[in-house]
């Protein structure tokens, strides 16, 4: 057999595959973009041959995170509205802030600065919406992360849609220019929720993802005061109303999903829809606790999601891992719910699913994307390590990201950025930021 491009060995394999195999002394073998074999090491023998070897030190190598629902250019806000309801946080500061500090010059060099913070922190696939999106997917690509990236939608005047009128038109250029543009880049379409679009809209955004096999995103049953406002006019849950309109299938991703009943939950399992899950953002603005437990024992595929960082506000998908999981516990008070197997799966092999993309990642298995991080467990919060499925959830930090790769590239090599200047990206931001008096 010919060398491998590049070698993961000395490590503790999480694989994520469908019976969660964990191996201990194990190596990765990574050719041509994608794993290519895994393995254990043999007793006292060499590793197998590679052009680039790197040993994880007894570390743990597993698949890429996955965050299913991201708002990239929002870094740019991130702090700048704390501590207020989702209504008064929107309506009053953050439209303003988009209107007024939204532009592509904003939106590239904030998205640079949200690819840096995922890569950091372990991140390698990322599912986005928001404005200026095509500024927004070469910023991605720059960074050479995976990604799903969708042009926001929304009835009202938005940061590069002025008329209302012409959002779908936009939308539509947006996902012409990207489909099949890139391996890793997939195009989008995200409905800011049935609230603020239209019936009209939202079906022809449906529409236009089935034409071509994209994913649909929608904010959906996220506050309480949404679901009232449903049941109010329309008689019926917001889940309820976008099913009645045929908007929910397996290609439908619902963020946040949190006032959900059981009907609600039936419905979403029986269509097949997904569901990102967003637990810091949820408790930050008070929006509730999502329904977790019950979706998965629904059979409903959950994947965990970071939201914006204007109302997280960060990107550790780490943190967001440890949290999911105990808040189950606690609204459930059973310390068995969500172990955390299943929260581990949640960020990566159930989010890939949730985003079309499982058989691309979400695992370490042969034949998909060598996407991967290696956690330096050599730390002493990570110290004794005896279960190392527990020890990702309930102890590791995203800054024990040692290195990450993405279809055999390295973006991160000994907790160096590969391919983006942080210090030049910080200055920018804070540049925008200072230059913005609503900021």
């Amino acid at each position: 057999m010919p060398p491998f491009d590049t070698l993961f060995h000395n490590a503790i394999l999480l694989t994520c595959n469908r019976s969660f195999d964990v191996i201990d002394r194990g190596w990765v073998g990574v050719r041509n973009g994608r794993i290519d074999a895994i393995g254990a090491a043999a007793a006292n023998g060499p590793p197998p041959a590679a052009r680039q070897v790197l040993d994880a030190r007894g570390g743990i190598v597993m698949p890429g995170l996955v965050n299913t629902h991201t708002h990239l250019p929002m870094t740019l806000f991130r702090g700048l509205a704390d501590d207020l309801p989702l209504a008064a946080w929107l309506q009053q500061h953050i439209f303003p802030a988009e209107r007024a500090a939204i532009h592509p010059q904003s939106v590239r060099w904030a998205t640079l600065l949200a690819s840096a913070e995922m890569i950091l922190s372990g991140t390698t696939t990322c599912c986005d919406g928001y404005f200026y999106e095509g500024v927004v997917a070469q910023a991605v690509r720059t960074a050479g992360l995976r990604a799903v990236l969708a042009q926001g939608v929304i009835d009202h005047p938005a940061p590069g849609v002025p008329d209302p009128r012409r959002n779908l038109d936009c939308a539509r250029r947006f996902c012409r220019d990207w489909l099949g543009r890139t391996e890793t880049i997939q195009p989008s379409v995200f409905c800011h929720s049935p609230a603020t679009c239209s019936l009209e809209t939202l079906l022809k955004a449906k529409q236009l993802c089935d034409e071509h096999g994209l994913l649909f995103q929608i904010h959906a049953a996220e506050t309480r005061e949404e679901a009232a406002h449903f049941r109010s006019v329309a008689g019926l849950s917001p889940i309820a109303f976008l099913d009645r309109a045929g908007l929910l299938d397996q290609r439908t991703l619902l963020a946040h999903g949190v006032w959900l009943d059981d009907a609600d939950i039936a419905l979403i399992a029986d269509r097949k829809a997904s569901v990102s899950h967003n637990p810091e953002s949820n408790m930050k603005l008070a929006s509730g606790t999502a329904p977790v437990a019950r979706l998965l024992a629904a059979g409903v595929c959950v994947g965990l999601g970071s939201d914006g960082c204007a109302s997280n506000n960060d990107m550790d998908l780490f943190f967001a891992m440890d949290l999911a999981a105990k808040l189950q516990k606690v609204v459930c008070c059973d310390p068995t719910v969500l172990p955390a197997r299943t929260a581990i799966r949640m960020a990566t092999s159930e989010a890939a699913r949730a985003l079309g993309l499982d058989r691309q990642i979400g695992s370490l298995e042969p034949g998909k994307q060598a996407d991967l991080i290696l956690i330096d467990t050599r730390a002493p919060h990570l110290t004794p390590m005896r279960q190392p499925a527990s020890a990702v959830v309930y102890a590791a930090k995203g800054s024990d990201v040692h290195t990450v790769m993405v279809a055999g590239r390295l973006l991160l090599q000994d907790r160096r950025l590969q391919t983006l200047d942080i210090e030049r990206i910080m200055r920018e931001v804070n540049r925008l930021a200072a230059g913005s008096a609503v900021l």
